[in-house]
């Protein structure tokens, strides 16, 4: 489905912003690969970019990849940008730049949508998602690609059904650069977790497309030259559990027909571990990895935040089920909560240690707007308006407490033999449980052996040669070269390098202890 015009041609210049160094993005890892550059291919601006009436003009630049050109400005009648909180301070200085070329700039995205007063600077900004108000500013700009006198604020009250959203334009995006694939299948989650914005901005009734788009969205993605990992970066893959038992069919015929090339991965709550039915499709369908927001092991804490559905199971036994099909569980954890004590972090190591979870994003408490934790923390008197702090929640226990504690945990977790272990244990008792699939032809082309021989001679250098956890790093290389199992070697220890480097900025206080934070720092990740 596209956008009609009134059959006027536009030029639209669609830019994302490079995202300040985080845990989530992988950004130390690039340097061992052979050629990766960036996270994931931004699903909004390429889904608006293939929604746009087919008369007009597209250009797509990912300013993690590179910076917009001043001939790029040139060419443009109008500017499309989206983003995150964390690429905030990136987002407005695009719109800055656009402007010295007199261009109208429009925002979408989470955060836009989330904090529209966060950007005072654009000329336009769409708030919700694709629907009426992205018509509007089609049919505005079809009128008049002046600069209006004042900003302009659309709002989606009617969304297009995902049923009908058209292929993202990710042929305009080099994704072979890329750390992974992303698709979406549905949006909305249908719990209402205190610190939780999603349920706000995108509803409790997961909306989803249907499986024959999914498969074309995969095609796509491979005629485009994705072989790897494709994320699915729905909130909750199983917000609707029958529509995902009806999907995943599909994927497993999809995976059977490519030669199981693409390895999938996906966010899920942690309740996934009740549904063995859909646990085996996803081994099937070649699941390799789940994100659970674990958040805490604490109960106390897990109810304090409405979230006693990751209480459905014990989480270790969670954790341990999801594992025995062959996934690795990827979990996100939160510090700073009403019900954190002085040993909450010894409590926390405690929990890392027992569920061998290689990766776990450990941030503090963060209160977005549009949650009930925001709400409540108004009432209470606890926002903190301060963007020079790591967090705007003033804290029970004492803020710098708090932030030194999560140094701590992270200093700990991600101790180069931590690490290690993890993956050991991921390879011994995890990996393993994976399908086992054939190596396709499409595999052992000549440019594939060659970028596994580029990958391993940077590993070897950078971390064997030149790395300070070098004798860490032989041991468990070696291990796994025994085996010949030189994937896993690859796989793990290139996220590993990450975690490790990321982990030591972040004890010495050179890294944001939230993903979220509103205490802006420059870009890590420089556009070249």
């Amino acid at each position: 489905m596209r956008a009609e015009s009134n059959g006027t041609s536009r030029r639209i210049l669609c830019v994302f912003p490079r995202y300040t160094s985080s845990f989530g993005t992988f950004e130390y890892a690039y340097p061992l690969t052979d050629g990766v550059r960036a996270f994931m291919p931004p699903q909004g601006l390429l889904l608006i970019s293939a929604y746009l009436p087919k008369e007009w003009q597209v250009k797509f630049v990912d300013e993690n990849l590179r910076r917009t050109t001043r001939e790029e400005f040139e060419w443009a009648e109008a500017v499309f940008v989206s983003g995150m909180h964390i690429q905030r301070q990136q987002m407005n200085d695009i719109c800055r730049r656009a402007h010295e070329f007199d261009l109208p700039v429009a925002l979408g995205g989470p955060s836009v949508s989330a904090c529209p007063d966060y950007y005072p600077s654009f000329d336009y900004l769409h708030v919700g998602e694709l629907g009426d108000a992205t018509n509007q500013l089609i049919e505005i700009l079809s009128r008049d690609t002046s600069r209006p006198e004042s900003q302009v604020v659309l709002t989606t009250k009617d969304r297009v059904p995902m049923t009908e959203f058209p292929i993202p334009a990710y042929e305009l995006a080099d994704v072979k650069k890329y750390f992974l694939g992303s698709i979406q299948y549905s949006s909305g989650c249908p719990y209402q977790c205190e610190f939780c914005d999603i349920p706000s901005l995108y509803g409790r009734n997961p909306r989803i497309k249907t499986p024959q788009q999914i498969i074309a969205e995969l095609d796509r993605l491979r005629e485009c030259g994705m072989t790897d990992t494709v994320y699915f970066v729905d909130d909750n893959f199983i917000g609707n559990r029958k529509a995902a038992m009806d999907l995943l069919p599909h994927l497993i015929e999809w995976q059977k027909r490519t030669g199981y090339v693409v390895r999938l991965a996906c966010e899920a709550t942690l309740n996934i571990a009740k549904r063995p039915e859909i646990l085996e499709k996803m081994r099937e369908a070649y699941f390799i990895t789940i994100f659970c927001g674990i958040e805490t092991p604490d109960p106390d804490a897990l109810h304090a935040m409405h979230k006693d559905h990751n209480m459905m199971v014990p989480i270790l036994e969670g954790v341990r089920t999801i594992n025995s099909y062959g996934m690795e569980v990827v979990s996100g954890i939160i510090m700073g909560l009403d019900t954190d004590k002085p040993n909450t972090s010894e409590a926390l190591l405690a929990f890392v240690e027992d569920s061998r979870i290689p990766l776990l994003t450990i941030n503090l408490l963060q209160a977005l707007p549009k949650t009930p934790l925001w709400d409540r923390l108004e009432r209470e008197g606890r926002l903190v308006h301060d963007d020079g702090r790591d967090s705007n929640v003033d804290f029970l226990l004492p803020y710098d407490e708090v932030v030194a504690s999560w140094k701590h945990a992270m200093a700990v977790a991600y101790a180069p033999e931590k690490v290690y272990a993890r993956y050991q244990h991921q390879c011994d008792h995890v990996y393993v449980n994976r399908l086992k699939v054939p190596v396709p032809d499409e595999m052992k082309t000549w440019p594939n052996i060659r970028r596994a021989l580029v990958m391993l001679r940077n590993l070897f250098w950078k971390i064997g040669v030149l790395g300070d956890y070098r004798r860490v790093f032989w041991k468990f290389a070696l291990g796994r070269i025994r085996r010949g199992d030189l994937e896993g070697l690859i796989g793990c220890a290139t996220i590993a390098h990450h975690l490790i480097t990321f982990a030591r900025a972040a004890s010495s206080g050179e890294q944001n202890a939230s993903n979220y934070s509103i205490r802006l720092r420059e870009a890590a990740v420089p556009a070249e």
